[in-house]
């Protein structure tokens, strides 16, 4: 049972971007926690959050579990897919609530993750995601960028925030 949280480092826009990375992530925890509250300027209700971790945009394999706010669904995602955010036609000044969990992030195994987000939205359409994922990759994981895709313009607007906490196990 884990029993220390540390932040890491946070990060609060002030203003629009396209990404955002933690990166030299000290492999001195036993698992990470990535905390997100954000929210993105695409014309959508909702749209994709990606990560990758170091750099790495391949080897990603996700089961992902939705319910849309009228019906559910569940699927498989070969990219960095980390659940859903509001865009710019969701109720305003909504904001996403996302934990991404990665246990073992420097074990010489497969990088394990899961994922749960809601993209919040005052209407029928919203999404709660759970995701199960696999980063078929054995090195440690040193670094974690964020982004939207797909779409312009694909930023993350301000007052969105990220918390990576580094968790010690006993």
């Amino acid at each position: 049972m884990a029993n220390t949280y540390t932040l890491i480092e946070a990060k609060n826009l002030t203003s629009t971007t396209t990404s955002v990375t933690f990166t030299s992530i000290p492999a001195t925890y036993t698992d990470l926690l990535l905390k997100v509250s954000a929210r993105t300027n695409i014309t959508q209700v909702a749209w994709s959050l990606r990560t990758n971790f170091n750099s790495s945009t391949s080897n990603y394999t996700n089961r992902i579990l939705t319910g849309s706010g009228s019906a559910a669904s569940s699927g498989t995602e070969s990219a960095p897919y980390a659940g859903a955010i509001p865009g710019a036609n969701a109720t305003a000044s909504t904001f996403s609530n996302t934990e991404l969990y990665i246990p073992n992030y420097t074990s010489s195994n497969y990088k394990s993750y899961s994922v749960d987000a809601v993209s919040e939205n005052n209407a029928t359409e919203a999404y709660a995601q759970l995701i199960d994922g696999l980063w078929s990759d054995t090195t440690a994981i040193s670094s974690i960028k964020l982004e939207l895709t797909g779409a312009t313009p694909n930023d993350f607007v301000a007052y969105s925030s990220f918390y990576l906490y580094g968790i010690k196990n006993s």
